[in-house]
């Protein structure tokens, strides 16, 4: 059962990490729902290929899988399905998604998972992987952590399908967790947070660190905020946007997010990570991750990339870098 499956590898990330993983020589199944992509792609990269929905009879066609990694989004249409699936077939599911309903799903599976033998880990491209590193990575900093701010900055042009997954994080509104419990937070204000260029304005957004980081640092209070720059938010017909930025436009963005922690005795600790364009490095860290689970670090459930892998996992993938303040 050595053998991972990419679904939704046709895409623009779920391509990358198909070809990532063919040159790292993993044993790669691409699969989705498009036939003639897919052949056209699996001749490319000589993998074979299965055609199949997100659908109740989904599991039909994990025969053989390890690993099911889940690139096809929005995940609110995909994600419940393949879990169900992967947990009746006996393989381990992980994704790459932001979208916190999904996170919530996971938790709710998980007992389901643990007693099928499976891992549940969704979050292992950008967001969580850096994000719920570095949460862990702050929280060490002081005694009895009593709270986690966590802060994305979102420069460049975004990807059709992250834009519609952003729709779907925006659509579960403002959450918060609040004494280990998520709360709807509809009044939540913007806060300001140093990025390393000065004190930039951040909204509140429900990112799946709210779920993330609760059970990798045990944190209760956790708030979730973002920037965004230049022409990284799109508007009107998302289905119109381009697959994703090119490798050029990627280049020139680099990825950055800030964690605050205070601890019970009032001290404050403040550290950023660093990493290549968001889109550069979700199918290196998904891959890996996957790659991992196949060499056996896995524990059956609902997971978080810094419990399963460690806390210095973000900082594995080349080009990233943690500062602390």
């Amino acid at each position: 059962m050595n053998k991972l499956m990419i679904y939704g590898a046709t895409g623009y990330i779920g391509r990358m990490a198909a070809e990532h993983a063919k040159a790292l020589g993993l044993d790669v199944v691409i699969a989705g729902r498009n036939g003639e992509s897919l052949e056209s792609l699996a001749a490319q990269l000589g993998v074979p290929y299965r055609v199949f929905t997100a659908d109740s009879q989904a599991a039909e066609s994990l025969d053989g899988i390890g690993v099911l990694l889940n690139f096809a989004g929005p995940f609110a249409q995909t994600a419940d399905a393949l879990m169900q699936a992967c947990i009746k077939a006996g393989v381990d599911y992980l994704d790459i998604t932001a979208e916190i309903n999904v996170y919530r799903l996971a938790e709710r599976l998980g007992a389901q998972a643990a007693e099928a033998g499976v891992m549940l880990l969704p979050g292992v491209g950008w967001d969580v992987v850096p994000t719920d590193c570095l949460a862990v990575h702050v929280a060490r900093r002081v005694q009895a952590p009593q709270s986690l701010r966590v802060a994305l900055q979102i420069a460049g042009s975004m990807s059709r399908g992250s834009a519609m997954s952003v729709s779907e994080i925006i659509g579960a509104g403002l959450l918060a967790r609040v004494d280990g419990l998520l709360i709807a937070t509809p009044d939540a204000q913007p806060q300001h947070f140093d990025f390393g260029d000065g004190p930039a304005l951040c909204v509140p957004l429900s990112f799946g660190d709210l779920v993330t980081g609760w059970h990798s640092t045990g944190i209760a209070n956790i708030s979730m905020f973002v920037n965004i720059t230049g022409d990284a938010f799109p508007e009107g017909d998302l289905s119109q946007l381009s697959d994703g930025p090119s490798a050029e436009q990627r280049e020139a963005h680099r990825a950055r997010a800030v964690a605050e922690v205070i601890g019970a005795d009032g001290t404050v600790a403040r550290s950023m990570i660093e990493t290549v364009n968001g889109y550069t490095y979700t199918p290196l860290a998904a891959v890996e991750a996957a790659h991992r689970v196949l060499r056996g670090e896995r524990q059956p459930g609902f997971e978080t990339p810094a419990r399963v892998f460690g806390g210095g996992f973000a900082e594995t993938i080349a080009g990233t870098t943690i500062t602390d303040f």
